[in-house]
């Protein structure tokens, strides 16, 4: 990909990250870096910078503090937007360690996490959620916008393989049946409008990586933002997940995620995928293999059958989770780098604009 000499070439572009749990926020780490004006560009080449970096997240979890604090308060689910904020974040070491925190015990604070208690404490100083939300982000000095997927009370139920209804984000996780189709509660949930605006004026919208029922396809059933999504004139892309997921993609394959996708959004709508080459080590690859998960495989005939251009890089690291062991993690900053290097690359050769969808 083309390499630039002088900075001031380059105009900044707008981005649109939409998804949730670890994997949105993972993204979020990588990305960040290239906000300006608090550029943290290192790199030998010079990547276009982000003038505007915008979080569109799934508010539909109802197990653990999130659930409890969203019937107890009846606000959207406050966990993945705060690990967005905690992502976002100048000072991401010290207030991960904060809001992460989750009290062992006492009267009505056990099991909470103190991030999820200072969402919900600053929705009732302001009265709204997303306002809570702006307001954290201001206190903490994040370099991007966090936008809920919906202001609706928004449930989600499954249609199982064997024809049954599973309800709940909770009970479909741990359903032992495969989701064929999933759907939300109220259908016509809206959408926040700032959150359309930001998509609507994106040059870039990254889908994933993260939970595909859970995580994915709840905010393509938001009212109107599949829509939107195929009307923006920004580059589409697929940031696929590195591992199969118990209960909810076992054996599907970097394709059968994009197919999913379609089949909810009602829209077809990528020009690239992002899918991970780098094979796992023997002992992570066996640890997956005990719950029947294993490596997403890029099968790029097929990818490309979808009309979406895949592109495939060294994504995969392996880390030491303090109580999960060994886990597969995005190399953030790789997938940043290459999700701009990609932007950067379209701009400058028009025979590579050709693959993008107008």
């Amino acid at each position: 990909m083309s390499s630039y000499a002088n900075s001031a070439d380059v105009r900044p572009i707008k981005v649109v990250a939409m998804g949730g749990g670890t994997g949105l926020s993972t993204l979020l780490r990588g990305l960040k870096h290239y906000v300006s004006p608090s550029v943290e560009n290192t790199q030998p080449e010079v990547l276009t910078n982000i003038s505007d970096l915008s979080a569109i997240v799934t508010v539909s979890d109802d197990g653990g503090s999130s659930g409890r604090l969203r019937k107890e308060l009846n606000l959207p689910a406050p966990g993945d937007v705060r690990n967005c904020i905690v992502a976002l974040s100048e000072e991401e070491a010290l207030l991960s360690r904060l809001f992460r925190y989750r009290f062992p015990s006492g009267e009505g604070v056990g099991g909470h996490s103190f991030g999820n208690l200072f969402l919900s404490a600053m929705t009732a100083i302001s009265g709204d959620f997303n306002q809570a939300i702006e307001q954290s982000s201001t206190i903490l000095a994040t370099r991007g916008h966090i936008y809920p997927a919906t202001t609706s009370n928004a449930q989600l139920y499954a249609i199982m393989d064997d024809g049954s209804v599973v309800r709940g984000e909770t009970n479909i996780t741990a359903s032992d049946r495969r989701i064929v189709e999933l759907r939300m509660t109220p259908e016509d949930a809206e959408p926040l409008p700032k959150a359309m605006e930001a998509i609507e004026s994106a040059d870039l919208i990254t889908i994933g990586p993260g939970s595909l029922f859970t995580s994915l396809v709840p905010n393509l059933l938001v009212h109107n933002v599949s829509k939107a999504i195929v009307s923006s004139p920004a580059v589409k892309v697929f940031v696929c997940n590195l591992m199969t997921q118990a209960n909810e993609s076992l054996d599907l394959t970097a394709s059968d995620h994009i197919r999913a996708l379609y089949k909810h959004a009602g829209h077809q709508f990528f020009d690239y995928a992002l899918v991970n080459r780098t094979p796992a080590s023997p002992q992570l690859a066996a640890k997956y293999a005990e719950k029947r998960q294993s490596q997403i495989e890029a099968d790029v005939e097929q990818i490309e059958a979808h009309g979406v251009k895949p592109v495939l890089g060294e994504y995969l690291m392996e880390e030491e989770h303090p109580t999960e062991g060994l886990i597969a993690r995005h190399d953030t900053h790789r997938v940043a780098q290459d999700l701009l290097r990609l932007m950067m690359e379209l701009r400058d050769s028009p025979v590579a604009a050709l693959h993008v969808k107008q």
